[in-house]
Parts: structure tokens; sequence; C-alpha cells
């Protein structure tokens, strides 16, 4: 099922991927969310149409998960990721009380060179003000932009809704 569009959520164990999905959707139970990380396990597509999905990954980094799960993650992950041809964009979030780790340096190196669209957000960005939280984006985008020149990001928070329509606009453009 390699057709139509679709755009990935992606980042680090517990950075609130599938609660993202939940609130662009506007749906509170598509995916699962758990406050242990490494919770989603498998590649979930969620249907808007025929033609675009969204698609929650398990996500990379720490996982209260023996290392056997965590190899056979990274290869489904690669896999996905190499391979799909209707993959428009990715959204990858982080954690804005860690940005940029190691690994999410990785994977916006990597997906620069794959000409892969990123559009990055700094999630839980209601545990700071409004005023430190912006600081904190102002402090990211020209680290981003050195990892993955076109790469855009944005403040981001579930619970709030905070930056939800900004969100749904960008996965929109990509889905068209």
């Amino acid at each position: 099922m390699d057709r139509g569009a679709e755009v990935a959520f992606v980042g680090r164990s517990n950075a609130g991927k599938s609660s993202a999905l939940n609130a662009i959707a506007g749906i509170k139970k598509l995916a699962k969310v758990s406050n242990t990380p490494g919770r989603t396990q498998l590649i979930n597509l969620f249907a808007l149409d025929d033609h675009r999905r969204l698609v929650d990954l398990p996500g990379y980094g720490y996982a209260a998960v023996p290392q056997e799960i965590k190899l056979r993650w990274q290869t489904t992950l690669a896999n996905y990721l190499e391979s799909r041809e209707s993959l428009q964009g990715l959204i990858l979030l982080m954690d804005i009380r860690h940005p940029l780790k190691e690994l999410d340096q990785n994977f916006l190196v990597w997906s620069a060179r794959r000409n892969l669209p990123v559009h990055v957000l700094l999630t839980k960005a209601d545990k700071f003000s409004k005023g430190g939280a912006a600081n904190i984006l102002q402090q990211v985008l020209p680290e981003l932009r050195k990892l993955h020149p076109n790469a855009t990001a944005q403040l981001f928070s579930s619970p709030n809704k905070m930056g939800v329509d900004q969100a749904q606009k960008q996965i929109i453009q990509w889905l068209q």
C-alpha cells in the first residue's frame, strides 16, 4: 500500500509522538498514548482517506525494552524511511527540555541527505513560560538549519493545543 501520500511522526522515545498525532488529528484515542517510553513498537498507519495517511513510528533512543527489540525497531524504521515512496514529510518531535540530542542530530543530517522534508515540533512547550519557550525555539533554529537547511520548527503542546493549527497546515501542505 505504498501509494498516495503520508506524513510520518518520528522522534526519541517519550517525545510525545502519539499525543501530538492525536491532538493534530483531533481524535483523543487515535494513537495509543503511554507514559512509558517505547510503547509504540510497530509502524501504525492511520488513513485520513483512500489516498492520505498519518504514520506513528516507533521512537528511537531510550526505551525500557530488550536490546534485541531496539535493534528490530531500528531496522524497521530504517527500511520504512529509506524505501517508502509515498512519504511526503516527517514531523520530528523533540522534547523542548532536551532538543537536538545526538540521535536527533543524526536523524536530521540523514534526512537532509535523503531530501526528506522535516518539520520539528518542540513538544511539552507548556512546561515553560511563553517567553522562555520562544527563547529556546530561537536557540534551536540556527542549529537545526546547520543540520538540515530546509527544516522548519515550532513550539507545540498537546494538552494545551499550542501549535496544533500550524502543524496541521504543514501536514496538509505535504499531503496535497
